[in-house]
């Protein structure tokens, strides 16, 4: 066999570099090297499609020459005293069983680590996986795309995989009592059953458990603290963060599961302040909370609920002193728009982790799939608040919810407008945050006369303007008409007889429509005085401007 393994190592030293699997080394420096080496080393050899990687000590990695090693790792001791083989294994995640072997090649001594390729997880080194970047390792977390590649091969559903070395005793007790009055609450007609059955039981019954095996979906909505252990590399972490009105972090706080228990901590920990405005018709100010209670539950319970925990990150909730709060969770939106789940009247087909998503559904933590999201959008616009901002962009979901009216008068009238759908709404909130809309939703608003302008430069239309009693509003968007850009020129040249363009851009910008850039202003400063001279009205002599 020995042979076998100086044919390997002959045959790796003709690599032309180091590999995303394979690794040269001279001598030993630390125990903790080698780990991190080994957990990326066996990601690497996943990811390139081999069935082992390669740690190889006693070869140069610049030349790739043979010129033997010191290390010895059956003697090498680890922290602890302890032997160093054994100290790997156990810091490893999942425990893979890498081989040792120790060989003499033309006198030198030799060490050849084989580590077999990361199957369905990525190979954790203290609860972090690392990767190979060309010749360096690094932390997997920092790569999306690689980590993604490495999930690939896992099961369908991540959250109804089970935790094997997890016992019901990694679960908190007080959060599977609170678990048990909210089942039974839900189903009335099995409360008296409920109080039979032992705690597995009723696990498996509320599908959170698998025939008494603990899933990652029961580590994360019941786990004790500590048993987040279990799901290294994934974690279960949210953090709530408190910033000013310039953005300066002011407080922040940390939640670990249990999630059910955890959902309520961080509601209680947003400041939902009082919020008056006045009502339509009335002198009297009506007073809600500036974030409606549903809307945080069914906001955060999502982020919970849809999160891709095989990536690593945590779930945020950021609350601004602007009267915003914003929700995060990693992963990429699997409905791709929120305009499908809006406007679509069945629920989606597929879901991220579809076994957590219904625990959570049986424990009251999220409304019937696919009918929350449409809810926060109508409690929003019957609050006269804009309407949830969603940020698909980065392999995130970003959801900003504004605790405030922007403009009551305008959201109140809207709503009055026949023949406005949810879709109307929704594209019309977008143009009037100056947010972009796409040419299905011009196209729509256009036919029903509800914009103006060119693309990227849309304005509600003058008929809407007219009902929501923002004529002037309307005429700084739209601008004056020609003859007055021309009449303006032509005064200004009466009174002085000359002027540069810097001039007329002074007296016109102002005037031009509001929606419209700098740069879009300069080109129609610049065009109207070329339609001018044209005309006649106008020429152009030693670098200004004059009247014929």
């Amino acid at each position: 066999m020995s042979n076998h393994y100086q044919s390997l190592i002959l045959s790796l030293i003709q690599q032309p570099t180091e590999q995303e699997w394979l690794e040269f080394k001279h001598n030993f420096h630390s125990p903790e090297e080698i780990g991190k080496r080994i957990s990326a080393l066996a990601n690497g050899a996943c990811l390139t499609g081999k069935k082992f990687g390669y740690l190889v000590f006693g070869v140069e990695d610049e030349t790739h020459d043979i010129v033997g090693t010191s290390f010895n790792p059956k003697t090498k001791k680890a922290k602890g005293n302890e032997d160093l083989e054994h100290w790997l294994i156990e810091r490893l995640s999942p425990k893979i069983h890498f081989t040792i072997h120790e060989l003499q090649i033309d006198g030198k001594a030799v060490v050849l680590f084989e580590i077999p390729a990361a199957t369905d997880t990525p190979v954790s080194f203290l609860h972090e996986p690392y990767i190979r970047i060309g010749s360096v390792t690094k932390l997997l977390k920092h790569y999306p795309d690689q980590s993604r590649k490495l999930w690939q091969n896992q099961a369908d559903d991540w959250s109804a995989e089970i935790c094997y070395e997890a016992a019901l005793e990694d679960l908190d007790p007080h959060a599977i009592a609170v678990a048990r009055q909210v089942f039974a609450d839900k189903n009335k007609r099995l409360a008296e059953d409920i109080q039979d059955w032992d705690d597995i039981t009723f696990l498996n019954k509320a599908k959170i458990t698998i025939r008494g095996q603990i899933t990652n979906t029961a580590i994360i909505l019941l786990g004790l603290p500590e048993s987040t252990y279990f799901l290294s590399p994934a974690q279960a972490h949210i953090t709530w963060i408190l910033k000013g009105v310039d953005g300066i972090e002011k407080d922040y706080e940390h939640f670990s599961s249990p999630f059910l228990l955890a959902l309520d901590d961080v509601y209680k920990k947003i400041r939902n302040l009082n919020y008056r405005y006045m009502a339509s018709g009335s002198l009297f100010p009506e007073e809600v909370k500036q974030y409606d209670p549903y809307i945080i539950r069914e906001a955060l319970s999502n982020a919970i609920g849809h999160q891709d925990y095989r990536l690593g990150g945590r779930i945020t909730v950021v609350e601004k002193e602007d009267s915003t709060l914003l929700f995060q969770n990693s992963g990429e939106f699997i409905p791709k728009t929120i305009e499908n789940v809006l406007l679509q009247d069945a629920p989606e087909t597929s879901y991220r982790n579809p076994f957590l998503v219904n625990a959570m559904v049986n424990l009251n933590m999220m409304d019937t799939i696919g009918s929350g999201i449409k809810k926060m959008y109508q409690i929003q616009r019957k609050r006269f608040f804009p309407l949830p901002d969603y940020d698909l962009t980065h392999e995130r979901v970003r959801v900003k919810i504004t605790g405030k009216v922007l403009d009551q008068e305008y959201a109140k009238k809207l709503a009055t407008v026949d023949n406005l759908t949810l879709h109307d709404i929704i594209a019309l909130d977008k143009v009037q945050k100056g947010q972009a809309i796409t040419e299905d939703e011009a196209d729509a608003l256009r036919k029903k006369s509800l914009i103006e302008g060119r693309k990227n430069s849309y304005m509600i239309a003058a008929d809407i303007a007219k009902h929501t009693d923002q004529q002037a509003e309307y005429m700084l968007l739209k601008g004056l008409n020609e003859e007055y850009y021309e009449a303006a020129v032509i005064e200004l040249l009466k009174q002085f007889g000359q002027a540069s363009r810097s001039d007329f851009e002074k007296l016109l910008f102002n005037k031009l429509p509001d929606i419209m850039t700098d740069e879009q202003k300069f080109h129609k400063v610049k065009n109207l005085l070329q339609k001018m001279k044209k005309k006649n009205i106008i020429y152009f002599e030693n670098k200004v401007w004059k009247l014929v």
